[in-house]
């Protein structure tokens, strides 16, 4: 007989992981959510209740929640993770945060990691939550993660402006909590090459974007996937498909720079292992839908006959895997 595991709701979690089989992972799904309850941003928005199944599902489904910077932190060391564990980020630190989700989560004893723009906490104003309510989170033990001052379209502009900006909102990190952090999230996912190595001189160790995807060990931690489970992706058969999700192991990504310079780009990458049912890799844009795929051992190339229209565009691939699980990777890019 098993043993019985009584604990506390801040311990649930790990009581789960405890009670599933324990295999080991080199990788991790990392949730994207906004704000709940807000139907002024529909395509951002996500309901109490669906929030709530999804913390249903995490906890019925053998899945182990994780703080974002653990996850990090297993990873650069390499150590192994367990299998099918998540972990929770939320954009923007608008105020439903604070009145609807936060309420949530603490009851279900969930970890999270909050990205946000300073100048947005600064403004105040009845949409976004205060530096008050921050020091609470910070206090309980959830992560504050950086967006920059701000929340540029970093691409768009050179990398002197970036460490600027970055370097303001450190300051005001510093003084208002006490710390600055280590981890970012690209302001609506929109990145670059040179820019990564902004980040990586203003001290940040990982960086995550807008694309779906489950985080690899073996990928470049400037541009990790994150799955958005906001609005129609919100609902259970994407939250299923999302939580249980295999990463792809691709590595020699061309053009490896998501800011585009040619377009449509002669996207392709290298699978670092072997990967069983390759056979049926499919890839699909956000502006073309399914692509052509060509195969020469371990090399993928994909091709679009179109190209991508201004602004963000975004590749998924995906491979079958057993037991009803998906490989999958993902890519955005950014067009001038």
């Amino acid at each position: 007989m098993g043993k019985l595991c009584v604990v506390s709701a801040a311990l649930m979690w790990l009581c789960a992981a405890m009670a599933a089989p324990a295999f080991a992972a080199d990788s991790a799904v990392v949730m994207l959510y906004h704000r709940f309850d807000d139907d002024r941003v529909a395509a951002l928005d996500t309901s109490s209740a669906q929030l709530a199944a999804h913390l249903d599902g995490l906890k019925s489904g053998g899945f182990t929640v994780l703080p974002l910077s653990e996850i990090v932190a297993a990873m650069a060391a390499g150590r192994p993770l367990p299998d099918k564990v998540v972990a929770i980020t939320i954009d923007d630190g608008s105020a439903t945060v604070f009145a609807r989700a936060w309420p949530l989560l603490k009851k279900a004893g969930v970890p999270f990691t909050l990205f946000v723009a300073t100048d947005d906490i600064d403004r105040g104003g009845p949409d976004s939550m205060t530096w008050t309510q921050l020091r609470e989170l910070a206090a309980a033990g959830i992560g504050i993660g950086s967006q920059g001052a701000a929340r540029l379209h970093m691409p768009r502009v050179d990398a002197e402006t970036v460490a600027a900006d970055l370097a303001r909102a450190r300051a005001r990190f510093e003084r208002e909590l006490g710390r600055a952090p280590d981890l970012f999230a690209w302001p609506w996912g929109e990145g670059s090459r040179q820019l990564a190595g902004t980040l990586r001189q203003a001290g940040f160790v990982a960086a995550f974007g807008q694309h779906s995807g489950a985080a690899w060990a073996k990928a470049d931690p400037f541009f990790l996937p994150r799955f958005a489970l906001t609005s129609a992706y919100a609902e259970p058969e994407r939250f299923r498909l999302a939580a249980r999700s295999l990463p792809l192991p691709a590595v020699d990504i061309t053009p490896d720079d998501p800011a585009l310079k040619v377009n449509p780009p002669a996207f392709g990458f290298t699978l670092a292992e072997e990967v069983p049912g390759i056979d049926g890799l499919a890839c699909f844009s956000s502006h073309q839908g399914q692509l052509r795929v060509e195969r020469l051992g371990p090399r993928v190339e994909v091709r679009m006959s179109k190209p991508i229209p201004s602004g963000r565009g975004r590749i998924n691939c995906t491979v079958p895997a057993l037991e009803g699980r998906w490989r999958w990777f993902g890519w955005q890019f950014t067009t001038p």
